[in-house]
C-alpha cells in the first residue's frame, strides 16, 4: 500500500463508538502515558509540524482524536493515561472509552504502545501492555526519546523495558526520536505491515 503521507488531516474526535468513522479503512491506534511524546510521533511519522497539537500540559487529549492519511490510513490517538491531576472520575472515563475503543472497533490492526526510553514502564505502561496482549491485540512498541539517551546506553534501556513489560518477542519493539527521526522508516514498516496482514 502507497500512502501519501502529506495528505493528512484531523477527522475527527469522539468521545464513544456512535461517533466513529462508519466505514472500513484501517486504523492504527496509539497509546501511552501523558507526555511520552504521541503528538511528537504523529507529527513526525506525518512530516508535520502541528497537525497533532503537543502541549506541555499532560492529560491535553481526551478524546479520541482520528487522524485520516491519505484516505487509506488512520491514526488514532487515545488519550494519555496516568496523569495525576484529572480527577479519578475523569480517569475512569477515560479508561471505558479507550477500552470500548480497543476491544470493538473492527478497523483497529494494531496498536502503537508507546513509553519513554529514559524510564522504566511505570504500572499504567505494564497494565496497557497485559491488556493488549490479553485481547491478542497486535501491538509495536516505541520507546520515545531516543535522542535524550547516548546510543551507548540504548540496548541497557531497551532490557529494562523489556523485562518490566516481560516484552513477547514476537511483538515489533523500535527505538524512535521526533527531534533526529530515529525509528521512523522502521514505524512505518512495522505499522504497514499490521494493516497489509
Amino acid at each position: 500500500m502507497e500512502i501519501n503521507t502529506h495528505n493528512a488531516e484531523i477527522l475527527l474526535s469522539a468521545a464513544n463508538k456512535s461517533h466513529y468513522p462508519q466505514d472500513d479503512i484501517p486504523e492504527i491506534a496509539l497509546a501511552g502515558r501523558s507526555n511520552v511524546g504521541k503528538s511528537s510521533f504523529i507529527n513526525t511519522m506525518l512530516n508535520r509540524k502541528n497537525l497533532a497539537r503537543t502541549s506541555g500540559k499532560p492529560g491535553k487529549t481526551q478524546l479520541l482524536n482520528f487522524f485520516n492519511i491519505d484516505d487509506k490510513l488512520r491514526f488514532v490517538d487515545v488519550p494519555g493515561y496516568g496523569y495525576a491531576k484529572v480527577s479519578k472520575t475523569e480517569r475512569a472515563k477515560w479508561g471505558r472509552m479507550i477500552e470500548e475503543y480497543l476491544t470493538s472497533r473492527e478497523n483497529l490492526r494494531a496498536v502503537v504502545s508507546l513509553v519513554d526510553l529514559r524510564h522504566e514502564p511505570s504500572a499504567d505502561d505494564v497494565q496497557m501492555y497485559e491488556f493488549l496482549k490479553y485481547y491478542e491485540i497486535p501491538v509495536i512498541l516505541v520507546a520515545t526519546k531516543a535522542d535524550k539517551i547516548p546510543r551507548g546506553k540504548w540496548n541497557k534501556h531497551e532490557s529494562a523495558i523489556k523485562k518490566k513489560l516481560n516484552f513477547d518477542q514476537a511483538d515489533t519493539f523500535i527505538l524512535f526520536s521526533s527531534v533526529d527521526k530515529t525509528g521512523l522508516d522502521a514505524s512505518w514498516d512495522a505499522i504497514l505491515e499490521k494493516v497489509n496482514k
